[in-house]
């Protein structure tokens, strides 16, 4: 072999060598945040911010009115006249849902809706997307032409159509219903607590997600009777109050902040998380699902007095 071509691979090796040297270390999701600048979160708006307590501790929920407005403007009118407090989660089912709202709700001894509250409500389960500060995901979807994130929510569009719609992943709140659509009013909730059952998308209204708490709902003792109810009043929990955190005093409402999807900030998270670069991964998957993107949310610390 000539001389010059003996050493060639060596060569070629060792400028390989000194550009991994000199290339920046990927950076994974805890650095991304860790360097994120105050613009990349948002305040959560809490005149659209709902406080779950249960005997465990606190839930808080994110409502969608860009959604769903006429479920969430019920929805803040069950709370703001306290009708949840006191009633209960009534279903667990595994890999599925947690459930919640007046155990008698189909007997005379149901709880009395507010005066003027619709009892009905249209079928809300997409609008129009125009107007949506649309996030795209690079990767393909099962159930939508288009998936991507709006104003820290996961979406379904369909440009053909033009149409959006809130997407069934982890955390997200729903309205129970009766088989016709026009039947749920907001009064009966679900959060999705399992692999996400995408086949919901558009069959039922989807009003938010939970931001903070998600641990306690999906922790709870699985029901045993069909779909998960609780065959036995005394193992459903009870729900002490749900308020809106507008109608807290400050010294009692959450300081909560969500990172926005609108940013090249998360437009990174995406990227590192597409392509795990950490040395565990042997094989990086290049792509990901929509409901496996973390949509990260921090609480600050109390105000110095």
């Amino acid at each position: 072999m000539p001389l010059r071509h003996r050493y060639l691979p060596s060569v070629l090796a060792l400028g390989a060598a000194l550009a991994a040297q000199a290339a920046p270390a990927p950076r994974g999701m805890e650095q991304i945040l860790a360097t994120a600048p105050a613009s990349a979160w948002r305040k959560l708006d809490p005149a659209h911010l709902l406080v779950m307590r249960l005997p465990q501790g606190r839930v808080v929920i994110e409502l969608a009115p860009r959604f769903a407005p006429a479920h969430v403007a019920n929805i803040e009118a069950l709370a703001r006249a306290h009708y949840w407090n006191g009633l209960a989660i009534t279903r667990v089912q595994d890999d599925f849902v947690t459930q919640w709202g007046d155990p008698n709700a189909d007997t005379a001894q149901r709880r009395a809706l507010p005066a003027g509250l619709p009892r009905t409500l249209p079928a809300e389960y997409e609008r129009a997307a125009a107007g949506l500060d649309f996030t795209r995901l690079p990767d393909g979807d099962v159930y939508a032409p288009e998936v991507g994130f709006v104003h820290g929510f996961p979406v379904g569009e369909n440009p053909r159509t033009r149409h959006a719609w809130l997407l069934h992943c982890y955390g997200m709140v729903g309205v129970g219903r009766d088989n016709p659509p026009d039947t749920g009013n907001g009064a009966e909730l679900y959060v999705v607590i399992g692999q996400a059952p995408r086949q919901l998308d558009r069959n039922i209204a989807v009003v938010g997600r939970v931001v903070q708490g998600m641990d306690l709902l999906s922790a709870l003792p699985r029901g045993h009777g069909p779909l998960g109810f609780y065959r036995d009043a005394a193992h459903r929990t009870r729900i002490l109050s749900m308020r809106m955190v507008n109608t807290l005093p400050a010294t009692r409402r959450p300081r909560l902040q969500a990172l926005r999807t609108d940013t090249p900030t998360f437009t990174a998270l995406i990227a590192a998380r597409r392509n795990r670069r950490n040395p565990w991964f042997v094989r990086p998957a290049g792509r990901i699902g929509v409901c496996n993107v973390p949509l990260p949310v921090r609480e600050l610390p109390p105000p110095a007095p």
